[in-house]
């Protein structure tokens, strides 16, 4: 399990779940679900290999790009509008759109079968490694940058009048991202390197959580998961916030199920169901975030897709039968739900919730 080769092949296997995961989060930082994220994604994978299929009439790769990341945001807007605007929950909502978008991708697949990606650029996206030179040099750049916003940040709060942690602390953070990340690269080049796809996640992450963490758009979030009357009367357009979330949900879905036919190569008739239909928001809860609003992360989705590929990679290297990887990983999403819901409960006993 802990062989160079098998964990290059684990960031992999992540990276396309931990993309529509962290799409999803969106979705449960205000307390609503979208069930139609797998075959969302489905629609992302199967329009780019129909679309970038070479039959002298395609698309420029980037307009395809366009066309179909537009396509996700139509989706989610979509959805939102009628959970905003006609008043449906998102559960019913979004089981209607997984319906929808399964019947969505077995049209476009039409008598096809299985279409197989062709083009260079999407294959390369998770089948492509940097050079091992490259991979030191941007592990450095990372750190350089994690340590320049620490340093920074402890700057600005001490001109501001407020307390900032030890120095102790900030130089430990730096010091433990910069091994964190120099034993990836160092286990990666192991083996075939580090993956285009690890950076979509990192530099994913890094704008999600700018997003959340340091914009208005962010805040509003947490405030009405938190308490959307209260976000409300505090005068934040809940709706609108609502419907720019669905529509973020959407957006990294269909970005993750291109991710995911650059993994597989293909696409076919149950491309969007299964383990992407699953994992994703097993992942998102699994990390940390609540089901029931104004808590959570985008280091809890990467956390928890890690946590349940890394389950599903174990068991299957084990030889287990995948009953046997859905029940176990059942148990562990149950008792993240379960350990969420009493420490929710504890804080409302204790006036914190």
């Amino acid at each position: 399990f802990l062989t160079a080769g098998n964990f290059v092949n684990l960031i992999v296997q992540t990276a396309p779940y931990a993309v529509i995961a962290m799409g999803v989060t969106f979705a449960l930082l205000l307390g609503e679900i979208d069930l139609s994220i797998g075959f969302v994604s489905g629609v992302g994978g199967v329009l780019t290999a129909i679309l970038l299929t070479p039959d002298g009439n395609e698309l420029p790769t980037f307009i395809v790009f366009l066309i179909v990341l537009g396509a996700g945001l139509a989706i989610g807007t979509f959805h939102g509008l009628i959970i905003t605007k006609v008043g449906v929950p998102s559960f019913v909502v979004t089981l209607a759109g997984l319906l929808a978008w399964n019947g969505v991708v077995l049209l476009l697949i039409g008598s096809r079968g299985t279409v197989i990606l062709q083009n260079d650029i999407v294959i390369g996206i998770a089948n492509d490694f940097l050079a091992p030179g490259m991979a030191w040099v941007l592990m450095l750049v990372a750190t350089g940058l994690y340590a320049l916003i620490q340093l920074t940040r402890v700057r600005s709060r001490r001109i501001a009048g407020l307390q900032t942690d030890p120095m102790l602390i900030v130089a430990l953070r730096i010091v433990g991202l910069g091994v964190a990340l120099a034993i990836v690269v160092a286990v990666a080049n192991e083996d075939r390197g580090v993956p285009y796809a690890a950076l979509l996640v990192g530099g994913l992450l890094l704008f999600w959580t700018y997003v959340l963490n340091r914009t208005r758009f962010g805040r509003h979030i947490y405030a009405v998961g938190g308490n959307a009357e209260a976000a409300r009367r505090a005068g934040i357009d809940v709706d609108r916030v609502k419907i720019a979330c669905f529509a973020i949900v959407s957006f990294m879905a269909v970005l993750g199920g291109i991710v995911l036919a650059s993994r597989l190569r293909s696409v076919d008739t149950n491309t969007g169901g299964g383990q992407a239909l699953l994992y994703p928001i097993a992942a998102a809860v699994i990390g940390g975030t609540s089901l029931f609003g104004g808590r959570g992360t985008m280091k809890a989705a990467i956390l928890g897709a890690l946590v349940m590929l890394s389950i599903d990679n174990g068991l299957g290297l084990l030889g287990l039968s995948s009953g046997t990887k859905f029940v176990l990983t059942g148990g562990v999403l149950l008792l993240a739900v379960t350990v969420d819901s009493i420490s929710r409960r504890g804080r409302a006993q204790s006036g914190r919730a």
